[in-house]
C-alpha cells in the first residue's frame, strides 16, 4: 500500500502551533482532563460528534463550552427539556402577510458548533431530528434539504440513563457520535484549583478563538493522508469481527464502526505529531468508540467488553 503524503510536511507550522494552542487552553480551563480534551479534539479533527456522559456538576458543559469558545466558529446551545419539539432545533416556515409566502426561520442546528445540552432530557422523537443533520450535515424540511455550515460539530451533553426525567438515546443516533467521553470527579489537586480559582464560566467568557473554520478544514485535510498500514487495517479488522462474536454481546461493531476507528486513530496521530498510527492509537480510542456501539446481554457491561475485545485481538 502507497504511503500517503506526510500531513505534518504539508501543514505550516503556523497552523500546527494554533493547533496545539488552543489545545492548551481548553485544558487550562477544563482543570485536571486532559485525556478527555484530547478525545475531544480528535471528534473535531476527525469530522465526528462527541457524547459527553456523567452524572450532573462534573463539567460536561464546561468541556463543551470551551471547545466551542477556542474553535473560533458560529455557536448555538440548546437545552433540551421534556417539552422541546423537533422544529425548535431545526426551524419552522412562518406565513409572512406582507410577502404572502412562508419564510424559512432557521433554528439553532444552523450553526458550526451546536451544544446538545443534556440531550437524553428530550423525547426520542426530538432527539433523532438531530440524526440527518449529524450524518449527512444536512437537513429535510418542508420538503426542501438545507445545507449546513462547514464544519458542522454536535457536542453534546447527557447524563445516566438511571437518573430521573431521562430517555435513552435510540442506538441509531449513539452511532453517529465518533466518541463518547466520561469525565469523572476531578483529583484533589484540580478540585483545590476549582474551589480557589476564578469561576469557569468567565474564564471561558475570556478565552481566545485560536481556531477558525479554514484551519480547522485544512487539519482535517490533512487527517485523511495519515498513513495507515496494512497491518494496522488488520488490527482494526481484527477488533470488529471479536466484538461480533464475542461472549457477552448481542450486537458486534458495524463496518461504519471500524470507518470510524480508523478516522480517528488518524486524528489522533496527527495530533501528537505524526503522521502514521500506530496501533496505540487504535487501542487508546478503542473503548471510546466502541462501548456505545457495543449491545450487551443482560448480565454485562459494555465498558468491561471493551476492553476484553482489546485483551483477545493481538497487535502483529
Amino acid at each position: 500500500m502507497a504511503s500517503s503524503p506526510a500531513p505534518i510536511a504539508i501543514l505550516s507550522d503556523g497552523l500546527m502551533d494554533s493547533l496545539h494552542a488552543a489545545l492548551a487552553q481548553v485544558d487550562a480551563l477544563v482543570l485536571g482532563k486532559q485525556q478527555q480534551v484530547r478525545m475531544a479534539f480528535v471528534a473535531l479533527l476527525a469530522d465526528g460528534h462527541l457524547l459527553i456522559e456523567d452524572l450532573p456538576g462534573l463539567g460536561k458543559t464546561t468541556l463543551a463550552r470551551a471547545m466551542a469558545a477556542t474553535l473560533g466558529l458560529g455557536f448555538a446551545r440548546v437545552q433540551f427539556t421534556s417539552d422541546l419539539l423537533p422544529s425548535d432545533i431545526l426551524g419552522v416556515s412562518v406565513y409572512e402577510a406582507q410577502t404572502h409566502r412562508f419564510e424559512f426561520h432557521p433554528g439553532p442546528v444552523f450553526t458550526h458548533v451546536l451544544l446538545a445540552d443534556e440531550i437524553n432530557r428530550a423525547p426520542p422523537r426530538t432527539q433523532s431530528a438531530l440524526l440527518e443533520a449529524m450524518a449527512e450535515h444536512q437537513v429535510s424540511i418542508d420538503g426542501q434539504t438545507r445545507a449546513l455550515p462547514d464544519p458542522f460539530l454536535v457536542i453534546a451533553t447527557q447524563n445516566p440513563t438511571d437518573l430521573s426525567g431521562t430517555y435513552p438515546l435510540p442506538d441509531s443516533q449513539l452511532d453517529r457520535f465518533l466518541l463518547r467521553l466520561t469525565l469523572g470527579y476531578p483529583d484533589a489537586q484540580a478540585e483545590r484549583e476549582l474551589l480557589a480559582g476564578a469561576d469557569r464560566r468567565s474564564l471561558i467568557a475570556q478565552a481566545i478563538p485560536l481556531l477558525d473554520a479554514p484551519r480547522i478544514l485544512a487539519l482535517r485535510e490533512a487527517v485523511l493522508g495519515v498513513h495507515a498500514s496494512e497491518a494496522l487495517l488488520d488490527y482494526i479488522q481484527a477488533l470488529v469481527a471479536r466484538s461480533r462474536k464475542h461472549p457477552g454481546l448481542r450486537v458486534g461493531l458495524s463496518p461504519r464502526a471500524g470507518l470510524a476507528l480508523l478516522r480517528a486513530a488518524r486524528a489522533r496521530a496527527l495530533l501528537l505529531g505524526r503522521d502514521h498510527v500506530l496501533p496505540d492509537d487504535v487501542q487508546a480510542l478503542f473503548p471510546a468508540i466502541a462501548e456505545h456501539r457495543l449491545v450487551a446481554d443482560a448480565d454485562a457491561t459494555t465498558a468491561h467488553l471493551a476492553q476484553a475485545i482489546l485483551h483477545a485481538v493481538a497487535v502483529d
